[in-house]
């Protein structure tokens, strides 16, 4: 593998580009880099989260008080599914904490619809936060070949000069040229086919991670619901 890198044609071809296809090849390395290193954590962190997301909503299955959400948001802080539960109890304590004060032990609709509010509130700014990053990956998947279409009619036009400057039209003369061309369509295509891959991939993940998150939504809408509502 180092010696295909090093070692043959094709690297001394990377070694006599000119100035802008080496700005070219050095961009879709760096939008390379990123893609898989986005993948890999955003891979990885889902992976974590829906296995926790999965535990709290077993655990949520057999919680029927608040003190018993509060103990699961305590001992599940730091984690996504943790977040979820500390951010709507929170809400929820203040709501509560305001009818003590009024002598009122049960939710009225209006603050019912605050409650389902804030709590798709929240899963939207979770749900956000994990497709952060697709962006980058579907705008790499659209750009890069289009980079590599750049650097490949950039040494095209090479090509043509060096054919009027020789006044030849010879294999020697037109295949360096050619070959440096088409260097870049070939790194567009290798960043542009796994961003695309990867994309696709993570879209659905994440679906399966907000397919969990609305579960466990739902089972706490339903714990709250009859606590203090119905």
């Amino acid at each position: 593998m180092i010696t295909f890198l090093t070692g043959n044609a094709l690297w001394q071809l990377i070694k006599q580009s000119d100035t802008v296809s080496k700005f070219v090849l050095l961009l879709l390395l760096i939008m390379s880099v990123i893609c898989w290193t986005l993948f890999l954590y955003k891979l990885l962190a889902l992976r974590i989260k829906k296995k926790q997301m999965q535990t709290l909503l077993a655990d949520l299955k057999n919680a029927d008080t608040i003190e018993q959400m509060l103990t699961l948001a305590a001992t599940n802080t730091h984690t996504a599914p943790g977040y979820f539960l500390a951010k709507n109890l929170t809400f929820l304590k203040h709501i509560l904490e305001d009818n003590r004060i009024h002598d009122n032990r049960r939710l009225t609709s209006q603050q019912w619809n605050l409650i389902e509010q804030t709590i798709q509130h929240i899963v939207d700014d979770m749900m956000d936060y994990e497709e952060a990053g697709l962006a980058f990956l579907s705008a790499s998947a659209a750009v890069a070949p289009l980079l590599g279409l750049f650097g490949t009619v950039w040494g095209l036009v090479h090509s043509f000069i060096s054919i009027a400057e020789k006044q030849s039209a010879d294999i020697t003369t037109v295949a360096p040229g050619l070959a440096e061309a088409l260097i870049t369509t070939l790194a567009g295509l290798m960043v542009a086919i796994p961003a695309l891959i990867m994309f696709h991939y993570l879209s659905l993940q994440i679906a399966r991670f907000g397919a969990a998150l609305m579960a466990t939504a739902d089972r706490f809408n339903f714990i709250v619901q009859k606590l203090f509502f119905w």
